[in-house]
């Protein structure tokens, strides 16, 4: 054939295949032609020469029919996607009037639409919420962050706030303790605060452990404390800043107080700590053990004793301590206002704070969760706010008070233990504590409002509040002053850089001159 009169039987093609490229390199046809016979003798070379054929599209030989005919060859052979469209890029630069090279636009699907439509709109809803978010905390922590700058004399203790946290309604508490560091924490860290945490995993836990508390101060102001078993550590530790003279933070400290439930309980573990009395009372006695059993007689004990196969009688049990949360309280509401005020409470408590704590669950509310999920914004505008009025602690007030004369029922409607003992009797003061965060209760869990009558003292969250008039009227709250409000709703929420050397200095030295 003409073939083999050209070539010899034992010639390697690809040799010569490569020979030619390498003698008509200027030729962009050519070129094409060498690339593809290359690409039927070695398929392994497929990438190298779909890079030699964009580079032909820079020779000065090659044409636009021959640009389109490379295009061709590269979809022939199925090449990457990535080399098409470079290839088409680059020969829609030298030609751009031709049509050929110009990459196809192509409208999603229906289906396709729809699905980016959706998720492009919560996913834009999603980062718009988190940046307002941010810059909502970031203008409180602006708010607040001089405090941090403030130097602090080494003889003593920073400022300390006791924070009351509790699982809410059908949940544990790692929400409640998520929704803190989310939205409480950064504005206490910024303005350097100390805090003490008081949690309760189960109602009546918070009730317990604050009333507790109380107590311990009673007895220390009263003279009839004793060293604590529990926590030893607590008593040697005050002792030893007491000898090395180290003082206490002497403005306000404050309660911070997070969700209606715990709000109840802090109410009702005030109550019972301050008219309470110091030691738990005597429990009541049950029938079985009022009625005592007959004594045998001395025949029939004797019998007994001297029979070698009756066995020993069992002994009883140890009692076994229960914990806080079931525990009933010290004192019963109804009897705040028959006890006397003991001789050690003070004129005015720490004044308390209460945050919000939206928490809703059940499948079927999903759609007021997303709304808040997308909303949380609000939140950390309002918490933000609240939490910084406690930091700067510069203006407080007391509870408002007013007439009311509605008999004394459960808050949802349910019959109340108070109700049914106290029906057809008249109040004649309602305290603003009674009603603060009282939307909450609609949406907890149902398993909050079950329980017993016979329950007395473990249903904290069902009951209603009861206020004595001599405890509301010392107890007072965190509120902003309109000058720091407006300087908060006019800061632009970015963060700032901190204080340069220059000025860390001119506050130390008047600090030095102040102080002698």
């Amino acid at each position: 054939t003409e073939l083999s009169q050209l070539v010899a039987k034992d010639a390697d093609l690809l040799s010569l295949n490569n020979a030619y490229l390498t003698n008509n390199g200027e030729s962009a046809q050519r070129v094409q032609a060498a690339l593809r016979v290359r690409q039927m003798l070695d398929p392994s070379t497929a990438e190298e020469n779909h890079k030699n054929l964009i580079r032909t599209l820079a020779l000065e030989s090659s044409s636009l029919e021959i640009a389109i005919q490379g295009l061709i060859h590269l979809r022939e052979d199925d090449a990457q996607p990535k080399f098409q469209d470079e290839y088409a890029a680059v020969a829609h630069r030298r030609w751009p009037e031709a049509t050929a090279f110009k990459v196809e636009t192509k409208i999603p699907s229906r289906n396709w639409l729809i699905f980016l439509s959706i998720t492009g709109s919560f996913t834009a809803a999603i980062i718009y919420d988190r940046f307002h978010k941010r810059r909502a905390q970031q203008r409180w922590c602006n708010i607040v962050s001089h405090i941090a700058q403030e130097p602090l004399p080494t003889n003593q203790m920073p400022r300390k706030i006791t924070v009351f946290l509790s699982a809410p309604p059908g949940d544990s508490l790692r929400a409640a303790r998520e929704h803190f560091h989310e939205y409480i924490k950064p504005v206490l860290v910024a303005g350097a605060m100390d805090w003490d945490v008081v949690e309760g995993r189960k109602e009546g836990d918070v009730r317990a452990n604050y009333a507790e508390r109380i107590r311990k101060i009673r007895r220390k102001k009263e003279g009839k404390s004793e060293p604590s078993a529990e926590s030893p550590d607590e008593d040697q530790i005050e002792l030893l800043r007491d000898k090395v003279g180290t003082k206490e933070w002497e403005g306000a400290q404050g309660d911070l107080v997070l969700g209606r439930n715990t709000w109840k309980e802090y109410l009702q573990g005030l109550h019972e700590g301050w008219l309470g009395p110091l030691n738990p009372p005597p429990p009541a006695l049950e029938a079985s053990d009022s009625i005592s059993a007959p004594k045998p007689s001395p025949q029939e004990g004797d019998s007994i004793a001297n029979s070698p196969d009756q066995p020993d009688p069992p002994q009883p049990e140890p009692e076994k301590s229960l914990p806080p949360s079931q525990l009933p309280p010290y004192i019963s509401p109804l009897a705040y206002s028959t006890c006397a005020l003991p001789l050690s409470i003070p004129e005015s408590f720490p004044p308390s704070l209460s945050l919000p704590f939206p928490h809703r669950l059940g499948f079927l509310n999903t759609p007021f969760r997303i709304y808040r999920f997308l909303n949380r914004r609000y939140l950390a505008d309002e918490t933000g706010q609240k939490v910084a009025a406690l930091v700067l602690a510069s203006s407080t007030r007391s509870y408002h008070n007013g007439f009311n004369v509605s008999s004394i029922a459960s808050e949802d409607g349910s019959p109340s233990r108070y109700g049914e003992s106290l029906a057809g009797v008249e109040r004649q003061q309602k305290w603003e504590q009674e009603d603060i965060l009282k939307d909450e209760e609609k949406d907890w869990h149902k398993s909050a409002w079950k329980g017993h009558e016979e329950e007395e003292g473990k249903r904290v969250w069902r009951d209603s509040v009861v206020i004595d008039s001599r405890l509301g009227e010392r107890m007072s709250t965190f509120e902003l002053t309109r000058e720091e409000e407006e300087r908060g709703r006019a800061d632009d929420g970015r963060e700032r850089n901190g204080q340069s050397l220059l000025e860390k200095l001119k506050v130390w030295v008047e600090w030095e001159e102040e102080t002698g």
